[in-house]
């Protein structure tokens, strides 16, 4: 399997060099800061104890304490938590945040776990990691197969361990334990302010546009659903099982309903699969990311889209609801086609904007109202996103993501530069 932090990096100093970056500062974040690996024995429910790899990448703290989610996956590694943590420090500088980037991960299934045993995993991921994070040092938040309860056992954990109060030190909490009001939907409804951004430069009607969704976990679902109620035709929604297609459209809400019907009680997870449903045509993932749809909503994993499968995307519009879904080698292809892509460091970022706001309420003891809430979202991304569309019409051949790289590469250049680099020194700085 090709390393995704490779192909990460390779894409950093591909972007930097277009827009100009300083070879020096390429080069500076080119390597994570620190990693945190660790074994985490967890007591399973027959009385065994089982033992699951998992990891903490602190990547770049340039711009503040690093941040970024946990996720539970049999796919977790070293590799592809830095790499999700160099996304992080160039999508918390996009969207100007106070934050460097981090990431975390434990490989295991949670599907195959107790609610008893998720919990213990959970407080045993927190108690390696208690040295290691921070609310000023470093603040996780959900990921992939994670939520807002396994957020809340973590914060209690790590105050039964520092034997004082932090609800600032993970986000994504319950609204009960200091979580905010929004953030649960944050990423969805991210992704779907700058879909719906693009759609109003390109002047198309919600009608008009055809879509396909790759994931339908939680910041899946919460575009898919955002995007119907605004008249988008949803066509095609798939999960980790499978995936549905019907060319009249789906009905978010009953998928959803249907998926859920399973959801058993010793479990978080739901046993069903939208390609269950007897409804709908059931269609292979491969299939659904080559329809020929208006939009194509990657929200799944990463390299969803490589080499091998670029040549049978259809889609005008993309909008990368997860990290890293379009390999670079694919993006270059993509983008040579004319399809216009809206990079995950801005499209998904709708869910770190919201942790910052929580961040924030719990640092000022002061929480936020959901109108507040969702009126700062859109005004952080409609900022970040008039900017990327600016840069991009003002150069030539240009794409959205080359121009959100550019403003985060210039951002944390400054940055570094005023702590002094070989050109400053030489006396060859301009």
């Amino acid at each position: 399997m090709p390393s995704v932090f490779h192909d990460a990096r390779e894409r950093l100093k591909s972007l930097g060099k277009l827009s100009g970056i300083s070879a020096t500062v390429i080069e500076s974040l080119s390597r994570p800061r620190s990693t945190l690996c660790s074994s985490l024995p967890v007591l399973m429910d027959d009385g065994s104890t089982q033992y699951f790899d998992a990891y903490r990448c602190q990547y770049s703290s340039h711009l503040g304490p690093c941040k970024g989610g946990i996720r539970f996956h049999p796919n977790v590694s070293q590799d592809e938590v830095q790499a999700l943590a160099l996304w992080m420090t160039i999508k918390c500088a996009v969207v100007d945040l106070p934050f460097g980037g981090g990431k975390g991960g434990v490989n295991v299934d949670p599907k195959t776990l107790s609610r008893m045993e998720l919990e213990r995993l959970s407080r045993s991921y927190m108690r390696a990691m208690a040295d290691f994070i921070g609310p000023d040092k470093d603040i996780p938040a959900p990921d992939v197969y994670t939520n807002a309860r396994i957020m809340g056992w973590m914060r209690d954990e790590f105050e039964v361990i520092k034997r004082h109060k932090q609800p600032a030190v993970i986000t994504g909490k319950p609204v009960n334990l200091g979580g905010s009001l929004g953030r649960e939907e944050a990423t969805g409804r991210g992704a779907f302010l700058v879909t719906e951004f693009l759609r109003s430069k390109e002047g198309k009607a919600p009608e008009d546009i055809r879509v396909a969704v790759q994931g339908f976990g939680n910041a899946g679902y919460n575009v898919a659903k955002l995007l119907f109620d605004a008249g988008y035709k949803i066509i095609a929604i798939s999960d980790s099982k499978g995936a549905i297609c019907d060319a009249a459209g789906l009905d978010v809400d009953k998928v959803k309903s249907f998926k859920d019907k399973d959801r058993s009680f010793d479990s978080d997870y739901c046993k069903s699969s939208v390609c269950e449903s007897e409804t709908h045509k059931s269609i292979s993932h491969e299939e659904l990311l080559a329809l020929d749809v208006e939009l194509l909503v990657p929200a799944a994993l990463e390299n969803a889209i490589t080499i091998k499968n670029v040549n049978n995307i259809k889609a005008k519009w993309i909008t990368e609801v997860a990290n890293g879904p379009i390999s670079a080698a694919a993006d270059e292809i993509l983008h040579a086609r004319g399809t216009v892509i809206i990079p995950d460091v801005l499209a998904n970022s709708g869910g770190v904007i919201v942790s910052y706001f929580e961040w924030v309420q719990n640092k000022a003891g002061y929480p936020w109202s959901l109108d507040e809430v969702r009126t700062r979202l859109q005004a952080v991304l409609k900022m970040s996103f008039d900017e990327m569309w600016q840069y991009q019409h003002q150069s030539e051949n240009t794409s959205l993501r080359t121009a959100a790289y550019a403003k985060a590469l210039s951002k944390l250049e400054q940055v570094i530069k005023m702590r002094g680099t070989k050109e400053y020194f030489a006396n060859t700085e301009n």
